[in-house]
């Protein structure tokens, strides 16, 4: 698999121009147990960045939150965490499901993004994750 493909741990998209992706940079410059990353959510009304480190354990309870998703439950993942969170709420306040990215203890901005992601998402997404854990997770130290 590519390089490319191993950077991509989620990208959620639909044909209206919204978008949300956390995308792995590559080893964290001052954290040698992480990973530099980054969320970007895009739509036509607004856009934004920020930056995020993740570690194995943040990556495994994304395959946690990826087992929920897939019984029918919401889920948010990095809700402890200093940073931002990821919300998924599979029927949103629009009818579809929306992405809630909330950055609480920095920006204290909130931004929902109601898309509509294919049918097999899920899936797309755990083979995302086991190629970032493949790729990346060998590199980092315990």
């Amino acid at each position: 698999m590519g390089d490319i493909v191993a950077r991509e741990l989620i990208s959620l998209a639909d044909d209206e121009g919204n978008s949300v992706t956390v995308s792995v940079l590559g080893r964290h410059p001052s954290w040698s147990a992480g990973l530099e990353a980054e969320i970007v959510v895009r739509t036509p009304f607004v856009s934004g960045r920020i930056d995020l480190a993740l570690s194995t354990s943040k990556l495994e309870s994304w395959a946690t939150a990826l087992n929920r998703l897939d019984i029918g439950e919401d889920v948010v993942w990095m809700e402890w965490d200093r940073g931002p969170s990821v919300s998924i709420q599979l029927l949103g306040e629009r009818g579809c499901p929306e992405v809630v990215v909330e950055d609480e203890s920095g920006s204290m901005v909130t931004v929902r993004v109601p898309l509509a992601p294919p049918d097999d998402w899920i899936a797309d997404h755990r083979q995302r994750l086991h190629q970032v854990m493949n790729h990346w997770v060998p590199m980092l130290s315990a």
